[in-house]
């Protein structure tokens, strides 16, 4: 999901805010509706995705829910705020995620965020998203344990998949996604995640 840093009107210089801060923002504004981000105890506000994004997030969300409802696999979330780290506190919203089964039940914290770090991340890269913006975001879900991490671009109709300790892989349309050590069995095709657009 695309994000823009902001200087947030409620914030008072050198103050660090909380997972308990993020969940009391509000989330309609006279402007209309607003997310948010806390990254290292500063906010970031959410642009919202276009209609491509949508539809991508919609069929991706479909897909790991099904997984998820296979015995033994794990669970699906989508647009699910996520714990990264405390002190100062890191909560993202990940367009999706998986926990495996292993990792279950998963812990959640007092605001509803969830502080399993899941084993699969998926971020559909929007239009003001740059290419360093979306690398160092699966960087810091790498950092915190997420062990695999893909950046779905509409743009160049590409995944580029993420893992610790090893160099990010590109998968174009004639390509299949596999993630076995995660998701036994998975199998999808790149073209079909971006044909739900043509």
């Amino acid at each position: 999901m695309a994000t823009l840093a902001i200087q947030s009107a409620v914030e008072t210089q050198g103050r660090l805010f909380t997972a308990a801060d993020l969940a009391a923002m509000p989330t309609h504004l006279p402007s209309g509706d607003v997310d948010f981000e806390l990254d290292k105890g500063r906010f970031r506000l959410m642009v919202p995705p276009g209609e491509v994004h949508s539809e991508i997030h919609n069929f991706l969300s479909a897909v790991l829910f099904n997984q998820g409802r296979q015995p033994g696999h794990g669970r699906a979330y989508t647009e699910i705020g996520i714990v990264l780290s405390r002190s100062p506190d890191t909560v993202v919203g990940a367009d999706a995620a998986f926990v495996t089964s292993a990792k279950c039940p998963v812990r959640r914290s007092p605001e509803g965020y969830l502080e399993t770090i899941p084993d699969l991340v998926i971020e559909i890269r929007s239009r003001n998203d740059s290419i360093p913006e979306t690398q160092a975001k699966a960087s810091a879900y790498l950092d915190a344990g997420v062990r695999v991490v893909w950046i779905v671009d509409p743009m160049t109709k590409t995944v580029v998949e993420h893992r610790p300790g090893s160099d990010s892989t590109a998968y174009n349309e004639p390509d299949t996604l596999t993630i076995d050590d995660v998701i036994p069995g998975f199998r999808l095709s790149v073209a079909e995640i971006f044909s739900v657009t043509d």
